[in-house]
């Protein structure tokens, strides 16, 4: 029996939370409901990004006395996916706060957070 490798499992699982966090947002007319799909589809997506940049076999980029300058290429991942998933990270939890902070506002206005309330908010 042969297993799978372990970036395939973490790539299926990022676009599984990918589509999940899609179904929320598109089935649900509860705000917050819409936010957390909205988290759902942000860590899917970190997750297919960490997973893209992994390598079988390669060691973290820190060149020491494991890994000389010259074998540096050939034995080490790249470090650039990482960066900028932390990043994506900082980001989504910021956009995450101000939705949030949104969605209270609408509730103390409405006293709901049904989205069928604000259908006089639309342009």
């Amino acid at each position: 029996m042969t297993s799978l490798p372990v970036s395939s499992v973490v790539l299926t699982t990022g676009f599984v939370l990918i589509l999940i966090g899609l179904w929320g947002m598109l089935t649900r007319r509860n705000i917050l409901r819409i936010i957390i799909g909205f988290s759902l589809i942000d860590t899917g997506i970190h997750i297919v990004i960490v997973s893209i940049g992994y390598v079988t076999n390669r060691t973290a980029p820190i060149i020491d006395s494991a890994v000389n300058a010259s074998d540096a290429a050939s034995r080490v991942v790249d470090p650039i996916p990482s960066a900028l998933v932390v990043t994506a990270i900082v980001i989504g939890l910021s956009v995450t706060a101000v939705m949030l902070a949104y969605a209270i506002r609408l509730y103390e206005s409405k006293k709901t957070l049904s989205i069928d309330a604000f259908a006089e908010s639309k342009w």
